[in-house]
């Protein structure tokens, strides 16, 4: 029991009035939250004060500062990051057989819980303010063992370690002594471990952040010394084959490089910014884009569909979606079922991302005018059977991709919509006559990604019939079901997720549907016909998946909120 209410040590010791309290109190009940939040939200006092306060009425002590460098490696090693990250809490030494933990919120029980067992050892909290916490996390867990030779290097002297730099065959089995080529190849060593999607380098005012995107979130890895910077970006621009000299364009290139035998492609972006050059650098493991079709996360129903569509002789298939939503898998994985001596394909992409045996692979490049279209024209002289065309972006594109189609040919692209019935639209939209689309579209493949709720921690969840409604999913539907929702452990990196899996609408172009497309009609319309037809929208797909156990309802939600509020507006 507090033998003090926190609100007569506020009055007792800081500047905080009667009247000052009665507010805040009025306002916590108000908004359910607690009195020091409140407090803190109407700008009475600051959380040092709050927290001040907190640690006499508890009996803790209160630390104004931290000293990262005095905080023992093995403490920061046995806990995540993003564990301390979420819970503002790191351990700082070994007290008398107990584990000090510095953290913002003594009364996180679960989290002290969580250490105790961690540790097997009794924890002793103490207070410390949340900036201060957030800085000793941002600065521990730049000292992994892995790479704390190297900032200590670093530290030293950045400047002038860009002369001989050598491609590295197998990052692994590299013994470059020189501190940034081994820093970068740690980065993209623990990036491929780690499975992130893209890494960023990116430069602000007073220091330099490195980011890892995994799962399609994005988690802060480092910060390394601002005045290694450039000695960085030049490592990675030399590595991608860019001009080092040149920093006030954007450039795009391309790293190769094997990986305990395993071949990986990393597209290179630099983009200038007001504190330097920002780089992003996404990872492309040839085992995982080279999948099988049936590997892809496609219901039974919807994979019959696609195999259909890809063995027509003519027509255009399209695969949509916003960025980074595994399009160019869905394609390749199109093509590699298809890929047969009999079938001639040809593609065109910016870039190639893949070599795929028996495929003629061809690469736009603007620099000498080899355009979409310019490419497009030739390749129809080639006689292929089958066209893929990396992305429909402008009329001339889907111009020549429709006359292909009515000559003949089947032809694979993507195209950036939201869901498959904007699809029409959209290429109506860039100056295609309807007639034309209605004529020559066979299928529209519409997927996003969406996390699966880790295996491991993951907890049923009851959900509340307002929730069910917000899906628009019936409360009988979910009995006998078990869902679950995140929750976080050390396998998955506190996250609550691991890995991820597809979801589809999958539209055919039936007569119905056709007629409303040559009418110009809106994709309200179309999607209404679809439904009609049976057509399952990205919604049902991810609610499937949900009740199956594969992901969480806040995912269902996160990904699926605007097909809901499309609905209900509608």
């Amino acid at each position: 029991m507090h033998s003090r209410s926190i609100g007569n040590i506020l009055l007792e010791y800081t500047l905080l009035t009667p009247q000052q309290l009665e507010e805040a109190l009025a306002f916590h009940r108000d908004k359910d939250m607690r009195l020091g939040e409140a407090i803190i939200q109407l700008s009475f006092l600051k959380q040092e004060d709050i927290l001040r306060a907190l640690s006499l009425q508890l009996g803790l002590d209160y630390l104004e500062e931290l000293n990262p460098d005095e905080i023992p490696n093995d403490l920061i090693q046995a806990v995540p990051i993003n564990f301390a990250k979420k819970n503002e809490l790191i351990p700082i030494k070994r007290e008398e057989g107990h584990v000090v933990v510095a953290l913002v919120d003594p009364e996180n029980h679960t989290a002290l819980d969580d250490l105790r067992i961690l540790f097997e050892a009794p924890i002793k909290p103490v207070i410390v303010g949340s900036n201060i916490i957030v800085d000793a996390i941002n600065s521990c867990y730049n000292r992994t063992p892995e790479n704390d030779a190297v900032m200590s290097e670093l530290d030293e002297d950045g400047t002038d370690m860009i002369d001989d730099f050598e491609e590295v065959e197998d990052l692994l089995d590299s013994d470059d002594e020189a501190p940034i080529i081994r820093l970068v190849n740690q980065l993209l060593v623990r990036a491929v471990k780690q499975q992130a999607s893209d890494i960023h380098v990116e430069p602000f005012e007073k220091e330099l952040v490195v980011r890892y995107r995994i799962d399609g979130s994005l988690y802060e890895i480092m910060r390394p010394p601002k005045k290694v910077q450039n000695s960085i970006l030049s490592r990675i621009k030399i590595m991608a084959d860019l001009n080092i000299a040149e920093k006030r364009l954007p450039q795009d290139g391309r790293i190769r490089i094997k990986l305990a035998g395993k071949d990986i492609d990393i597209r290179v972006s630099t983009l200038p910014t007001s504190y330097g050059e920002s780089c992003v650098m996404r990872l492309l493991d040839r085992s995982k884009v080279l999948q099988d079709l049936s590997s892809l996360g496609f219901f039974k129903k919807d994979l019959v569909v696609i195999r259909e569509l890809i063995s027509r002789s003519h027509g255009i298939l399209l695969v949509t979606g916003p960025t980074g939503s595994g399009k160019t898998t869905t394609l390749y994985a199109c093509l590699a079922e298809i890929n047969e001596p009999d079938v001639k394909i040809i593609t065109v992409e910016d870039p190639v991302e893949y070599q795929i045996p028996g495929i003629n692979q061809c690469q736009v490049n603007a620099k000498i005018d080899m355009t979409f279209g310019a490419a497009l024209r030739s390749i129809l002289r080639q006689d292929p059977d089958v066209v893929m065309i990396g992305e429909i972006r402008d009329k001339e594109t889907a111009e020549i991709a429709v006359q292909a189609s009515l000559t003949g040919h089947l032809v694979i692209s993507t195209l950036h919509t939201n869901d498959t019935a904007t699809t029409p639209t959209r290429i109506i939209d860039m100056g295609v006559e309807p007639f034309l689309v209605g004529a020559s579209l066979i299928g529209v493949i519409a997927q996003r990604l969406i996390r699966r709720v880790c295996k491991s921690c993951r907890i049923p969840q009851d959900l509340t019939e307002k929730q069910l409604l917000e899906i628009g999913l019936n409360p009988k539907v979910v009995e006998g079901k078990t869902i679950y929702k995140a929750s976080g452990c050390t396998e998955c990196l506190e996250t609550g997720y691991g890995g991820r899996t597809a979801i589809h609408e999958v539209l055919t172009i039936s007569d119905g549907v056709r007629d409303l497309i040559i009418a110009n009609s809106d994709a309200i319309s179309i999607k209404r016909q679809a439904m009609k037809e049976n057509m399952r929208t990205l919604r049902e797909s991810a609610i499937i998946k949900m009740l199956n156990g594969e992901t969480s309802f806040e995912e269902v939600m996160m990904l699926t909120q605007e097909d809901v509020k499309r609905e209900q507006k509608n």
